[in-house]
């Protein structure tokens, strides 16, 4: 195993002048404009960081990110100016918008879920009868959650968003145009490489009044893609579809008794289960993108990392 993981970071970047350290990713604010985004390689399922980091998971999700936020940009603006190292962007520091747009063309995951327990209607979205889980919707729908700053974030509907004044009638309905756009970018993307992106989420805010598109999109944490070969067949035979995302990591989670609930303990995981996990995402990143993923090997990313935003920060 590669001790180059990074699980926690304690920079002092020219100019910084806040902190703020999600589930997965440390953002540093630079003179109140630029934000440094460092993907870390811990890894959160049910919204809990579990107790080890994933080698290479960061430099994973911000090169993912990267490749798809550069591939869209001529759909909607977006925060990101260079990623001065294989863990690190940085970006115009944006007003966030408080929900997360999300957008399912399939019914899986949490929205299974829901479904499986007999509800047939998710953020206000109508769901029709008789459908499977993992068949495809009619068209996508938008089932956006409010962004909570820690705990979990909530399920709500488009009209209470507008309702409750969080987002303005106007943005809302352009963050649902764009979103729609984003997702269909991402499954043209995605079919070509021989895989079906199933759902995503978006964050936005916005910059010098426009709506910007924030953090990462299209990485294994926001979406879950499956392999389009066989994916009929295996709906037909009411087979499990084979997948690329972090559901591999619930899953197994789940098998061992944890859902992030209270006074549930969080399972042991071997040194086998970690490096199979780091596998998987490296997978994903040259399935997604086409090409080969090169590891960061450098034993001293902290230092490097300082020495190349600090010189990206220069320039901007």
């Amino acid at each position: 195993m590669s001790n180059n993981v990074i699980t926690k970071t304690d920079f002092n970047f020219n100019g910084q002048t806040a902190i703020y350290k999600g589930k997965v990713r440390d953002v540093y604010t630079i003179n109140s404009k630029y934000l440094v985004m460092v993907a870390s390689d811990r890894i959160s399922a049910f919204d809990v960081v579990l107790p080890k980091g994933i080698p290479y998971k960061g430099q994973v999700l911000n090169q993912i990110a990267a490749y798809f936020l550069n591939a869209t940009k001529d759909i909607v603006p977006n925060w990101l100016i260079v990623s001065p190292h294989p863990s690190v962007s940085i970006g115009k520091m944006c007003v966030p918008f408080k929900v997360e747009m999300v957008i399912r063309g399939y019914l899986a995951g949490h929205a299974a879920r829901t479904y499986t327990s007999g509800l047939r209607t998710l953020c206000g979205v109508k769901l029709p009868e008789g459908l499977k889980e993992n068949d495809k919707f009619h068209e996508p729908i938008i089932t956006p959650t409010t962004k909570a700053s820690e705990g979990h974030d909530e399920d709500i509907s488009k009209e209470e968003i507008i309702k409750q004044g969080i987002v303005s009638k106007e943005h809302y309905e352009q963050l649902e145009k764009y979103t729609r756009a984003l997702y269909a970018r991402g499954q043209e993307m995605a079919n070509k490489m021989g895989l079906i992106l199933v759902d995503t989420k978006y964050e936005f805010g916005l910059y010098e009044g426009k709506i910007c598109l924030m953090d990462e999109i299209h990485t294994p944490d926001s979406s879950r893609y499956f392999y389009k070969e066989g994916y009929d067949e295996r709906q037909k035979r009411g087979e499990e579809q084979k997948q690329l995302s972090k559901e591999f990591v619930r899953r197994w989670l789940i098998e061992n008794g944890f859902q992030g609930k209270d006074g549930q303990k969080i399972p042991e995981m071997s040194d086998s289960w970690i490096n199979e996990i780091s596998e998987r995402y490296i997978e994903l990143y040259e399935k997604i993108s086409g090409q080969k993923f090169i590891k960061n090997t450098s034993e001293n990313n902290m230092h490097e990392i300082e020495i190349k935003v600090n010189e990206a920060l220069a320039k901007l």
